[in-house]
């Protein structure tokens, strides 16, 4: 059964196994969550549940955040996030979901965003090698010609421009839980995740399992 959790990425230490090897992990706080609401196949079309994570200041909500979080008899969340199921639930609405839900050895997918670096140039965002330093030229950091000629006198698409850069929503497959630490709702994922220190991320079962 698939089976999902809302956390926080608390940031990377190491631990060290039995045999005595350095294992890089990443600690997540994850959970608990609460089931809000859920959907099946007859209803919605499809079976799905959706979790909540992290407190948040009741006057903070709409009204119709507020009746929906009423509905399900469920505290004030900041974060809400649908999780797909492999067929209806056996959970119920108002059933609260620790790290338990997890085992030691298990791969998961972990699912975040990245770190935003704002608008940038082709250098950094592309890793151009950009043109002569020397004095006179007019193209240091610049990304050359990027149209045609008069026809079809238009940019490519796909081109490599300056952009907005990272900010972006990325899954990393078939990670291992090393640890798990039930008393602190602490996963130990081994390797590293994406995004920045305190960002929200989402720990499902892995899709593809991967010896």
């Amino acid at each position: 059964m698939k089976i999902g959790l809302l956390g926080k990425k608390i940031g990377m230490t190491q631990i060290f196994e039995a045999d005595n090897r350095c294992v890089p992990v990443t600690v997540v706080e994850a959970g608990p969550c609460p089931i809000v609401h859920k959907k099946t196949e007859k209803t919605d079309g499809y079976d799905a549940i959706q979790l909540g994570f992290g407190a948040q200041k009741l006057h903070r909500l709409s009204k119709a955040m507020k009746g929906h979080l009423k509905k399900a008899q469920v505290q004030a969340v900041s974060h809400l996030k649908e999780v797909r199921t492999e067929g209806e639930s056996e959970q119920k609405v108002g059933e609260v979901l620790t790290v338990s839900v997890f085992k030691a050895g298990q791969k998961v997918d972990v699912i975040c965003f990245t770190k935003g670096h704002g608008f940038q140039g082709v250098v950094k965002r592309h890793g151009f090698s950009g043109g002569p330093a020397s004095h006179g030229s007019m193209s240091h950091r610049r990304g050359g010609s990027y149209g045609q000629c008069q026809w079809p006198g238009e940019v490519d698409k796909g081109h490599k421009m300056p952009g907005r850069m990272g900010n972006a929503r990325r899954t990393i497959q078939n990670l291992k839980i090393v640890k798990i630490l039930e008393k602190k709702n602490l996963l130990l994922i081994k390797g590293n995740l994406p995004g920045a220190k305190g960002a929200t991320v989402l720990i499902c079962s892995a899709k593809k399992v991967s010896p």
